[in-house]
């Protein structure tokens, strides 16, 4: 088609709602029209529901992007960004923009989406006083968090308290103020928000709930917040999270129609027929919508009308999740009922779990999930379906399963979903998106699907239900992912071979080498490794340990360095020394010329340059002073970082130095799939960075948060919430299981980061957290297994055992 010919569509915003927009058109008639976008941000489009995981950690800016620079020009569309649009001028059908640039339409589309309330208190124009609206927000609230100090949220809604997790996780103290008497009054009635508050008190957030700001005070930059009551909070920032407005003043100069929002009809147009509106800048039939759900219907409505089709849009039903990991809370509907409305609850208090069901007569009204929202999806439709649940009335606060007369699988549940119904709301994905997806672009995976539809690659929540239509429609090996052989030696995957190592009795190398049909006879550098450590793990004290199937630095407890000599690092319990260890230190660099001493980020001292023939002579003497190895050459247990805490910290709220101490002597000398760094926190300051740790411990007022599957290495990755407990033993049992869970199930060379990723962390939960026989049984077998491996390699060596690894290759002159 003449590109000339081609009706022109200009839109204005380069958000989630006006980039919906244009894609359901380019599904509908790709090449129809010629279009010219307009964005503020100087950045493509990107996913704003996720900018609480972005503030968090738990997502890098390219994650979140839904549409990146090569979309635009694949798909013909010109691009500005950095420059918005300024003036509409209706009769001659152009917008200008700030910088003068000035461009006709044909149909224009509005999306301008909404900016943040600040309350016009003293003090609000402060350096340090933000909102939570886009990225910039992002970058200037984690700079701020980088140098520690205290935060104060104003506001305790949905987006107010996905900030304070946010900071709250970059180890900054946080206070939430908010003006009501609970939490996400509009989602969650009082039982629930009660749940809520007592789970985000437990990660180290404070509330002042039933507060009034009344002021916000600095010089130039903020210093503290007053309450009405007179009460003052240090703040370093402050953060208004109290609402939205529709940004319509555009509309409004132009001479649309506007009440609180750009006024559209069910067409989605404005009072200028030429004209469309969509997100949260508009108005429709009395309502402003603040979520992302709404915004995929009214796409839906302006595309079908561009190439056409007669739409409409009649409104969106509201549902909440909280994003914040660990958290598990859905809302939707009314939950506060009303005159002839029935609540039917559900409490766990001591598991904090509650359900609530609101129903008018025989219809599903609203509900509200907390603890556990694993049928938030059918709840969901039951509101939107208004279907009659007389039938099931008695049993639906169990859940589907039980209330429906018992799903016999989760794939027959997704199977019977109709295709209108919504499976990913980050994303706007219903059911039948995704069935068309496999059968047009004949799909073959879990991943294909995620990958083409973008279904579960938001927050991830739905991505149970993305695998269960998957599984429906392909069969159950269309998610599972395919693993491949540990080398080249064998085809068999590490999971099938530390299957066999324990079903069928196998305690050698050779004996699994021979009872899986190994196609070499001594293996690999590859399997060798992988079979020790499995064999070590399956048959404690029944094993031997075979040096020769290690790599050159767990043969000679020391790293190898680039000039051939080695450095050695002695244990430290927590980081904490004194002058005898010092003393030792200081002797032996000058006894053995060793030429570089260097204090380590885990909080130990490394000795570079030692020649390998001096080895065991060093470690003698190390020994007599008390120390042992620190494996810090090894797939093992390295170091456990600490900060002061309580005991010499006036920010400490527990003893965190010797709760370190007490993890290290408990783990050290285990040897795992990859190595593990442990760290624990006086507070949720965390400065021992105990969220980037493979277990992390982060001290609270009231006991101990604990954290896996974090890495600070080339691709730093924030831990997941596991729990909170109250006791060092408990920290203890929960640690212990934890690794053990992690050295029986994950692979060789896996960290626990994508270990984690790849096995998910309800899994983990479920055999951790949830089943207290189970973790007890995982944290004996961990003890157990230690009486063998807690034996100083150093000593060992020093003693003359494997005398030959530390032989010289120099003849000497």
């Amino acid at each position: 088609m003449d590109m000339s010919l081609r009706q022109r569509l200009v839109v204005i915003g380069n958000g989630m709602a006006g980039m919906r927009t244009v894609e359901e058109l380019l599904k509908r008639a790709p090449g129809l029209w010629r279009i010219t976008v307009f964005g503020a941000e100087p950045r493509p489009n990107y996913n704003r529901i996720l900018l609480s995981p972005l503030l968090a950690g738990e997502k890098t800016f390219d994650d979140i992007i839904i549409n990146d620079w090569d979309w635009y020009r694949d798909n013909n569309i010109h691009l500005v960004t950095g420059d918005p649009v300024v003036a509409i001028d209706r009769d001659r059908r152009t917008v200008t923009t700030a910088g003068g640039v000035t461009t006709g339409y044909d149909v224009l589309l509005i999306a301008t989406g909404s900016n943040p309330i600040v309350l016009p208190l003293p003090g609000k124009d402060l350096d340090g006083v933000i909102a939570f609206r886009d990225v910039s927000d992002v970058e200037t609230m984690t700079a701020a968090a980088a140098k520690g100090g205290h935060a104060v949220v104003i506001g305790g809604g949905l987006l107010g308290l996905e900030a304070a997790y946010g900071l709250v996780q970059k180890g900054m103290g946080v206070t939430v103020v908010h003006l009501i008497d609970r939490l996400m009054e509009r989602q969650l009635d009082h039982a629930a928000a009660a749940l809520l508050r007592t789970d985000l008190e437990g990660r180290g957030i404070q509330f002042r709930l039933s507060a009034n700001t009344k002021a916000i005070h600095g010089a130039e930059r903020v210093t503290s917040v007053e309450l009405a009551d007179g009460e003052m909070l240090p703040a370093d920032l402050v953060v208004m999270t109290v609402g939205i407005r529709p940004n319509a003043e555009l509309a409004r100069s132009a001479g649309l129609t506007v009440e609180r929002g750009i006024v559209v009809d069910d067409t989605m147009q404005t009072s200028d027929p030429a004209i469309f509106a969509v997100g949260e800048c508009v108005q429709h039939r009395g309502v402003c919508y603040g979520l992302v759900a709404p915004l995929w219907d009214m796409a839906r409505a302006i595309a079908d009308q561009l190439v056409g089709k007669e739409a409409a849009y009649t409104g969106s039903l509201l549902a909440t999740r909280l994003k914040v990991t660990g958290v598990d809370l859905f809302s939707a509907g009314r939950i506060d009922g009303g005159e002839g409305s029935d609540a039917i609850t559900l409490a766990d208090p001591s598991r904090g779990r509650y359900r609530k069901l609101v129903l008018e007569g025989d219809r599903l009204v609203g509900a509200v999930l907390y603890g556990d929202a694993a049928d938030a999806d059918w709840y969901l439709d039951l509101i939107k379906d208004g279907r009659d649940i007389a039938s099931m009335r008695d049993m639906m606060v169990f859940g589907e399963a039980i209330a429906a007369g018992g799903v016999t699988s989760p794939s027959a549940s997704a199977a019977a979903l109709p295709d209108t119904a919504e499976i990913c709301g980050c994303n706007g994905v219903c059911k039948g998106d995704i069935l068309r997806a496999i059968a047009e672009q004949n799909l073959t995976s879990f991943d294909d699907v995620k990958g083409y539809t973008k279904a579960a690659s938001g927050c991830g929540g739905c991505a149970p239900k993305v695998q269960q239509i998957v599984a429906s429609a392909l069969g159950a090996s269309a998610v599972v992912p395919t693993e491949k052989p540990i080398c080249k030696c064998t085809h068999h995957s590490h999971d099938a071979v530390r299957k066999a190592i324990v079903e069928q009795d196998l305690q050698t190398i050779p004996d699994v080498m021979q009872a899986l049909d190994w196609r070499t006879p001594d293996g690999c550098a590859s399997c060798r490794p992988a079979l020790n450590f499995y064999l070590l793990v399956a048959w404690p004290g029944v094993y031997q340990d075979d040096p020769q199937s290690r790599f050159i630095n767990e043969r000679a407890h020391a790293n190898i360095q680039k000039d051939g000599t080695f450095s050695v690092v002695p244990r430290m319990w927590g980081g904490v020394t004194n002058s005898t260890e010092l003393r030792a230190i200081a002797d032996v660099v000058d006894r053995y010329e060793i030429p570089a001493v260097k204090v380590t980020g885990g909080q130990r001292i490394d000795l570079f340059g030692v020649k390998k023939e001096d080895l065991p002579k060093v470690w003698s003497d190390l020994n007599a002073a008390g120390m042992v190895s620190g494996h810090a050459y090894g797939k093992a247990l390295r170091t456990v970082k600490t900060c002061v805490g309580s005991e010499w910290c006036r920010f400490g709220t527990q003893d965190s130095t010797s709760m370190g101490i007490a993890l290290e002597q408990m783990t050290w000398g285990s040897w795992h799939p990859h190595k593990v760094k442990l760290a624990v926190s006086g507070c949720p300051r965390n400065c021992a960075e105990a969220t980037i740790k493979d277990f992390g411990v982060v001290a609270v007022d009231s006991g101990w948060e604990l954290h896996i599957g974090g890495n600070g290495g080339i691709h730093v990755r924030a831990t997941d919430f596991l729990c909170k407990v109250d006791t060092d033993a408990e920290v203890l049992e929960y640690c212990a299981a934890f690794l053990q869970l992690y050295r029986e199930q994950a692979r060789y060379l896996e960290r626990t980061a994508p270990w984690v990723e790849r096995v998910g962390l309800a899994s983990i939960k479920a055999q951790v957290v949830d089943d207290a026989t189970g973790r007890a049984a995982l944290a004996g077998r961990f003890r157990y297994s230690q009486r063998f491996f807690q034996i100083d390699p150093w000593a060992e060596a020093a003693k003359g055992h494997q005398a030959h690894e530390f032989r010289s290759l120099v003849p000497a002159e």
